[in-house]
């Protein structure tokens, strides 16, 4: 099996340098470093997105690089400007330490914090940010930014061409994990600080600080930011974000949005997302190309990625879930299963009075689903045997269906042909 044999190849041959500060891959290559990737503690659990960073610092704890994962006690009370175009919401500070808490858990299951060389680090940047006092960072650090250095970050300049601006707090937030990067040089000697393709404004700024503070070298990579090609913000969905908490995002859940990724974009997530070597992800770059309808990539990928975060019972669970889901024992699965796993699809919802007696005739469904255009297009679709009802061919033309053949009483899925997929609610 290939394998890059620095991590810096490593990353590069996986897409995931996008730009990164002059002399760091022979830096890499001779001597082992301590680095640090940001996650922001807004939320009570991380979603997919947050997979990318986690990923990489595993990777290069793998390559025996030591890994401090910072939490942002103290930046998450400013809220980091980049990539937004508005101003956050500001959390309180029981908000953030109870975020953080469920943070911690979901970076232990990707990083190893035992391990005898380099073991990884959780740190929060409220240890030394909340004692702060306001003229002493002025003082002492604010000196070192000029007003001008400060406007030309992309960062800055974006929201400054929006109609409301960027608030001093914001403004501010640049000094902040630059000031993060120093603290973390001097106490765990950090010399590299890796992020998103919009973090390279901060991490560049951090590493002039530590030069000009410390007459020391620190270096920055950045990753480049995940899209999808059919444009759609990565790890949204219909009923929005898809998170880390297994309370939040069902593993059964998390394990279909990884098995409905695009072929356009299943290869470039297996490199992102996995810890499959080259030669693995080649092989399944091919089976997209000869044979895409069995997507071997999308299941492997969807294994790899649950497996890691969920754990490997999981993965089994929702394996089993998924083959009743698509075969004729659907009706076995919990309703609220089969809505999570069907919510990007098109619905419908019925009155319930319409299924009691004899129940709604099949063409009838059909075309208030919109399914078929009309009555005469619904009968050809079912003599053609191209329609479905909870994954069983309908035969007759003339079926109807009534509540006793909803799932729970509440759900018909409907299916024309192998994949249009359409849900009926029974309004109870």
């Amino acid at each position: 099996m290939t394998m890059a044999t620095d991590v810096f190849g490593e990353l590069a041959w996986r897409g995931l340098v996008y730009e990164s500060t002059e002399g760091l891959r022979e830096v890499l290559a001779r001597e082992k470093v301590t680095l640090y990737i940001g996650f922001d503690p807004s939320a009570a659990s991380l979603h997919v997105g947050s997979l990318l960073p986690m990923m990489a610092l595993a990777r290069m704890q793998r390559f025996g690089h030591s890994p401090i994962a910072i939490v942002g006690g103290g930046t998450g009370m400013i809220g980091d400007p980049s990539g937004k175009t508005a101003e956050r919401q500001l959390l309180t500070v029981d908000q953030i330490d109870a975020n953080l808490a469920g943070i911690r858990s979901q970076l232990a299951r990707v990083l190893d914090f035992d391990a005898a060389a380099n073991p990884a680090r959780i740190v929060n940047n409220a240890d030394w940010l909340r004692k702060l006092n306001l003229l002493d960072f002025l003082r002492d650090t604010g000196k070192h930014f000029t007003v001008n250095y400060m406007l030309a970050k992309e960062s800055v300049k974006r929201r400054l061409d929006q109609e409301d601006g960027i608030s001093y707090t914001e403004f501010s937030y640049l000094m902040l994990q630059s000031y993060d990067f120093l603290m973390l040089y001097d106490q765990y000697k950090c010399t590299l600080q890796m992020g998103g393709s919009d973090q390279w404004g901060n991490i560049t700024a951090g590493c002039d600080l530590v030069r000009k503070l410390r007459a020391g070298k620190a270096h920055g990579l950045v990753m480049p930011l995940v899209t999808t090609a059919a444009g759609v913000k990565f790890g949204k969905t219909e009923a929005g974000a898809v998170w880390l908490d297994p309370n939040l995002t069902s593993p059964f859940r998390f394990f279909q949005f990884w098995l409905n990724t695009d072929d356009r974009d299943v290869v470039t997530y297996l490199k992102y997302f996995t810890f499959l070597v080259q030669d693995e992800i080649q092989a399944l770059e091919a089976e997209v190309r000869t044979a895409p309808e069995k997507r071997v990539a999308q299941r492997t990928l969807a294994r790899a990625v649950t497996a890691v975060v969920h754990g490997q019972d999981a993965v089994d669970r929702a394996e089993h879930a998924s083959g009743l889901l698509f075969g004729e024992r659907i009706s076995e699965l919990d309703v609220d299963d089969i809505i999570a796993v069907f919510d990007d699809v098109p619905s419908t919802d019925m009155p319930a009075a319409l299924f009691v007696t004899s129940g709604v005739a099949i063409a009838d469904l059909l075309v208030a689903t919109k399914v078929a255009a009309s009555k005469g297009e619904a009968m050809r679709l079912v003599k053609g045997g191209g329609v479905y009802v909870n994954n069983r061919r309908v035969a007759d033309e003339r079926a109807r269906f009534t509540a006793a053949d909803a799932i729970a009483g509440r759900i018909l899925v409907l299916r024309k042909g192998a994949r249009q997929y359409h849900l009926v609610r029974i309004e109870q």
